[in-house]
């Protein structure tokens, strides 16, 4: 009897064992674009490309009931070059590339607000993103007083780096988009989730200037938010 006991206990016991990380899915369609989902991912922004340099942009969260959306906007904008497979992208084509990326983390022209989650930088004089291939600093943040690049070339260069304060509108926030994070050269730099210009980007995405403010609140490097690219 007692061994009968001990059986259904352990048995009742396997029964509440939560299942492994492994079982989540890892690929779902929200929105019509096709998601590579990291483990334990709960938030994905989904950039549905429209028409001309024009995208439908969704913000969803994982609830107990599935995937929700919970922002949209239909003002979305990719690069004035269309959409082009990310391993597949050149530097200076204005392309955007399709795939799943990371939203690690964020930078703007505004202090931090203690509201937000995401990892922050306010751009100060002299801030740059790095699109020189000889750098050894090639798609990364870096201010022109910490050298290593080549700041000082013109923007008619295909090695001139961006300086961030010439954008001060579409960079009120900018979140990073994880896509070149290895640094293959002519590949691209400074792909980013950003405010919107008054056209077609140069390869980022962007949206309404009140999505991405309320989007700042919401991505959650806990939830490990990625966005998808797509058709």
């Amino acid at each position: 009897m007692i061994r009968l006991l001990l059986a259904l206990a352990l048995t009742v016991t396997a029964l509440l064992v939560p299942a492994p990380a492994h079982a989540e899915p890892t690929h779902v369609r929200l929105d019509g674009v096709d998601v590579r989902l990291p483990e334990g991912s709960r938030q994905v922004v989904t950039v549905n490309h429209t028409a001309g340099y024009r995208a439908r942009i969704t913000f969803w969260a994982l609830t107990g009931d599935g995937w929700a959306a919970r922002m949209r906007a239909t003002d979305g904008r990719i690069g004035y070059g269309g959409l082009v497979v990310g391993h597949r992208r050149r530097q200076n084509t204005g392309t955007t590339p399709t795939g799943t990326y990371a939203l690690p983390w964020a930078f703007g022209m505004h202090e931090r607000d203690d509201a937000w989650k995401l990892r922050y930088r306010q751009v100060r004089r002299g801030d740059f993103w790095v699109q020189d291939n000889a750098s050894a600093y090639y798609n990364r943040f870096r201010n022109q007083r910490q050298g290593g690049f080549r700041w000082w070339l013109p923007g008619s260069d295909p090695n001139a780096s961006e300086r961030l304060t010439d954008y001060r509108r579409q960079y009120e926030w900018s979140i990073v988009i994880g896509f070149n994070a290895g640094q293959v050269r002519h590949r691209g730099s400074g792909i980013f989730l950003h405010v919107n210009g008054r056209g077609a980007t140069a390869g980022c995405v962007s949206a309404p200037r009140p999505f991405v403010a309320r989007l700042m609140r919401r991505l959650d490097p806990d939830h490990r938010p990625v966005i998808a690219i797509g058709r």
